[in-house]
């Protein structure tokens, strides 16, 4: 039974959750928010995030890993620090050794919602449609989660599944 890590990226505050997959089926593990604030410096807030990260994976063990990419912003140094958090969990994810599916936004939401501009607060209601014991407080959970279940969508394709089956093939002839 897959086991899926879904990340939402931020420098401020990361989002994570966690679902156990059978096919279409979907179960609520865990979720939360990794936070740090504007006062530390860039190095130190990265260093959370990727321990965070570290105690997440080693707790939960996930066999599966997803992560939003990052939208281009008005604010050229808002993307710079958004891909600094992001690459912090792609680098841990890893070096944890799991395959690592990455999403835009538009995709996220349409997974979720059906429709690419939906709002967050759309996304953050049809998640708990979708897992009804989902505990979340904050928006970037949620979002977490929605990357989450957007990655075990993507899992259920023809293309995946063939993909992963070379990959496999692959490594065992290595």
């Amino acid at each position: 039974m897959p086991r899926i890590l879904g990340i939402d990226p931020g420098l401020n505050n990361t989002g994570w959750g966690i679902i156990d997959t059978a096919g279409s089926n979907m179960r609520f593990v865990a979720g939360g928010v990794i936070k740090t604030t504007r006062k530390m410096p860039d190095s130190e807030r990265l260093g959370v995030i990727y321990a965070g990260l570290e105690d997440i994976l080693h707790k939960f063990k996930p066999t599966d890993a997803a992560v939003e990419e990052v939208v281009v912003n008005v604010n050229a140094e808002t993307s710079l620090k958004l891909g600094q958090a992001r690459g912090v969990a792609l680098l841990i994810l890893g070096q944890a050794g799991l395959e690592v599916g990455e999403y835009k936004p538009l995709a996220i939401k349409k997974a979720i919602v059906g429709f690419g501009h939906a709002q967050k607060e759309q996304v953050q209601h049809m998640v708990k449609v979708l897992l009804p014991t989902a505990e979340f407080k904050q928006l970037d959970t949620a979002d977490a989660l929605g990357v989450a279940i957007c990655h075990n969508h993507h899992m259920q394709s023809p293309a995946y599944l063939i993909n992963r089956a070379q990959r496999n093939k692959n490594d065992l002839s290595a």
